[in-house]
């Protein structure tokens, strides 16, 4: 894996190199080391390395939510994370351009890191802040559903994008066979990616599919 690639999917750089780990419990920071952390950011910090600590370091999806977090609250005090800066941040991230699927997901991952905080290392924390800003945002317009799609790519949409990726010289990934199995499969690209030749049944014409979201 290369370095690019492995910075762009890990979290960490570092994380890329780690060999996977056993499963094990949890390990409770001293209080010493709990009583040190002051802001948002470092509860992510902490999550994180819970979650490498027990073999489920951070997928791609949920490794760039939690630096988008990092970035807009990491610096954040945990006492000031309250209702007001949660309503704020979701306006901010509504003026940028995060639909209301995308800014309820970011409530999400911020409900879980405060839960993971004070449900694991017994953090006093708040969770109900959080709760109380996505009613908030939500009848506000910021939080609900997806707009759904009401068509499908033409075709000629279809071949501008695949002559697009393949008249690329520096384009490694066969993006172009992978639109088209995208388009015949239904398959996400994550899914896609996973697949193995020991998947697929020839006789039955079946493959496997790990770990399918929904």
């Amino acid at each position: 894996m290369s370095s690019r690639y492995a910075s762009e999917t890990f979290l960490r750089r570092d994380d890329a190199g780690r060999p996977t780990p056993s499963v094990k419990s949890i390990e409770t920071p001293t209080k010493s080391r709990t009583a040190r952390l002051k802001t948002f950011g470092e509860l992510i910090d902490l999550h994180i390395d819970d979650m490498c600590d027990v073999g489920k370091s951070p997928r791609r999806s949920k490794a760039a939510a939690l630096a988008m977090l990092q970035r807009h609250l990491g610096k954040c005090n945990i006492a000031a994370l309250d209702r007001e800066r949660l309503i704020r941040f979701g306006r901010d991230r509504a003026a940028q351009g995060a639909g209301p699927m995308t800014l309820g997901i970011d409530i999400g991952f911020i409900k879980l890191i405060l839960s993971h905080a004070a449900a694991v290392h017994g953090l006093p924390v708040k969770v109900e802040p959080v709760d109380l800003a996505r009613i908030a945002l939500k009848r506000l317009g910021g939080v609900g559903k997806g707009c759904e799609r009401d068509r499908r790519p033409t075709q000629d949409e279809l071949d501008r994008l695949v002559a697009h990726f393949d008249s690329n010289p520096l384009q490694i990934a066969p993006v172009g066979r992978i639109i088209r199995f995208a388009v015949a499969s239904a398959m996400r690209q994550e899914e896609i990616c996973k697949a193995r030749w020991s998947e697929l049944d020839s006789r039955t014409r079946m493959l496997l599919i790990r770990d399918r979201k929904g």
